[in-house]
């Protein structure tokens, strides 16, 4: 029978008492900052568990993260039994990233607010080509771009389009809005009838979802044909 001094291996703790299960089943946001310290450091020593000998560490800085930055790594390997160069190391470098993330500025999404602009944001990959591609545009409910992605390639006057591949990647970003895209290599922007059809049904599809399907433009050379703006998003 265990003493009461000896410590439980990690290995036998509940599961949802696991840092890295914990993530796992939590998300980082849900572990506290020893238990993310203990993920860093992987092992404690002979007395103390990953998570206790994390608390300690922060304990002795009164669990001040930027106390704890100001540390050197040979303050760390003096100061506690089970911290050696290597987790020392770890500890002060992912210090040193959070600290640059937050001089780091967020990258700024493009923004579509018309049709000019999902346009000027395709162009570039579909105006020139000798071939149709479908592409599709997802952006969140303020009209930012969350992906932008190539669903198929076909040849000089048709491309193929599955509905179903277009809404899983809605889906996985959890996008609120698709803008449909693809291009006429013969110059000439007049949508077809197969063209009217896969709007139609895509926007019945991604309205189960509680998806919107914006537009649906067509580029050829420098030129395009929006659905949005010859209101033609509303028939049914």
């Amino acid at each position: 029978m265990k003493s009461q001094n000896q410590k439980l291996s990690i290995k036998h703790w509940a599961e949802e008492d696991r840092p890295r299960e914990k993530m796992l089943q939590r998300g980082a946001s849900s572990l506290s900052d020893a238990e993310l310290i203990a993920i860093l450091i992987g092992s404690g020593n002979h007395s103390e568990t990953a998570v206790q000998l994390a608390q300690r560490i922060l304990h002795t800085v009164e669990n001040n993260l930027n106390t704890l930055g100001k540390l050197t790594i040979k303050e760390l390997i003096a100061g506690f039994k089970g911290i050696g160069e290597a987790k020392a190391i770890t500890i002060i470098a992912a210090l040193e990233l959070g600290k640059r993330r937050g001089n780091t500025d967020a990258p700024q999404r493009d923004k579509i607010s018309c049709s000019r602009d999902a346009f000027q944001l395709l162009y570039p990959l579909l105006g020139d080509l000798p071939h149709e591609e479908l592409w599709i545009i997802l952006t969140n409910r303020a009209g930012k771009v969350i992906d932008k992605k190539k669903i198929s390639q076909g040849g000089t006057g048709e491309t193929s389009a599955d509905i179903r591949l277009i809404l899983k990647s809605a889906i996985q970003t959890l996008a609120s809005g698709i803008l449909l895209f693809h291009n006429h290599p013969s110059g000439n922007i007049a949508p077809s009838t197969h063209d009217d059809l896969l709007t139609q049904r895509l926007k019945k599809a991604a309205k189960l979802m509680d998806i919107s399907l914006l537009d649906h433009l067509i580029i050829a050379d420098n030129r395009y044909y929006s659905y949005a703006d010859e209101g033609r998003m509303n028939e049914d």
